[in-house]
């Protein structure tokens, strides 16, 4: 495929220019579910009156739907968008990416989206679609999956969805940990919950904070209840997490100027499952909460990581170098600068 691809770009460079705009013009509207073409056009930054012309030879193709409201892709044209993946990956170049990553960190697989998320509404999306495809790659029937919180996971919940012909109602879909205080519609407990409702699997919630005292800690692990549903998350065969930076996780946590500055001096870049990681994947620090313990994260049979955006390269790279992922779900924007990290290591 690689070589007709350079063949193509050599003989025929305009129609791979078309090929790419038609493809991000079906992909947008995918993944938006019903657009209008305005605010695609503003979208994609595109006159209206090229965007129309791209729009109704797509419909003539039956590859999308023109309705009041706007427009929706159709059952062919994600199709042809599954078929295209492959193709668009080798075009743009993260399927090489891809394979470097998977290589350096032993990976079972890795998956790029393009863009940068952090830039990017379009990158966002898809990097949560990417994630909830990765997630139903794996699940199986009477699994137990646990999940982080954190925006990336709320977006990736948003588009889940139950894969054909296939039931999940005996499965499970739990937090890995307490919440963190924040925005309710980015918890854990949250996320747990909107994905089981999705795929039609149950789900249990942990109704404790993430940071305990001593004390706190203590008494709600001596609690018959809470010892339950902490005994249903650490069975759990499926982890999937997002990858904080370890100094805006540590404010956000609220955590005492000291413990921040203790944190910087060790070397602390990324926070995930509530550890922080140094640049060589080891634990400088550990939170005092429930859920998923380390010894627990280290026997699950699948981990999935899900982070992007170009400031999140080092702290991934950092979560890898622990090396419990099986599966890492990132953009072209911290993949880039993933592969930068591993060239100046080994320079």
């Amino acid at each position: 495929m690689r070589n007709l691809l350079e063949i193509q770009k050599q003989l025929l460079p305009d129609l791979m220019d078309v090929l790419k705009k038609r493809y991000t013009i079906l992909h947008q509207i995918m993944l938006a579910g019903l657009i209008g073409r305005r605010t695609l056009a503003s979208t994609l930054d595109m006159t209206e009156r090229v965007l129309r012309a791209e729009t109704d030879l797509l419909k003539a193709q039956g590859l999308i739907e023109i309705e009041p409201l706007g427009m929706v892709i159709s059952d062919a044209g994600r199709d042809l968008l599954d078929q295209l993946e492959p193709v668009m990956k080798e075009m743009l170049g993260l399927a090489k990416l891809e394979e470097q990553i998977r290589k350096a960190y032993n990976l079972r697989r890795v998956i790029i989206v393009s863009g940068d998320c952090e830039n990017s509404s379009t990158a966002r999306q898809e990097l949560g679609r990417a994630g909830a495809e990765a997630l139903m790659d794996v699940i199986e029937q009477k699994d137990v999956v646990a999940v982080t919180g954190g925006t990336t996971l709320a977006d990736m919940a948003e588009r889940l969805m139950a894969p054909p012909h296939a039931t999940l109602s005996e499965n499970w879909f739990v937090p890995a940990r307490g919440g963190l205080g924040e925005n309710l519609e980015i918890q854990a407990n949250t996320i747990a919950s909107i994905m089981a409702k999705r795929v039609g699997a149950s789900y249990r919630l942990l109704h404790v904070p993430d940071l305990l005292g001593r004390e706190a800690y203590h008494s709600l692990v001596d609690d018959p209840n809470t010892q339950e549903i902490v005994a249903l998350i650490r069975k759990a065969r499926i982890i999937v997490h997002g990858v904080g930076d370890a100094m805006e996780m540590a404010r956000r946590r609220k955590l005492d100027a000291a413990r921040i500055e203790e944190l910087h001096n060790e070397g602390a870049l990324a926070e995930s499952f509530g550890y922080y990681f140094n640049k060589e994947g080891t634990v400088v620090h550990k939170m005092l909460t429930l859920g998923l313990r380390l010894e627990d994260i280290i026997s699950t049979e699948v981990v999935i990581g899900i982070a992007g955006g170009k400031s999140k390269a080092k702290a991934i790279h950092a979560v890898l170098r622990f090396g419990h992922e099986d599966i890492l779900v990132t953009d072209e924007a911290a993949a880039l600068e993933i592969v930068n990290e591993l060239n100046s290591n080994t320079a």
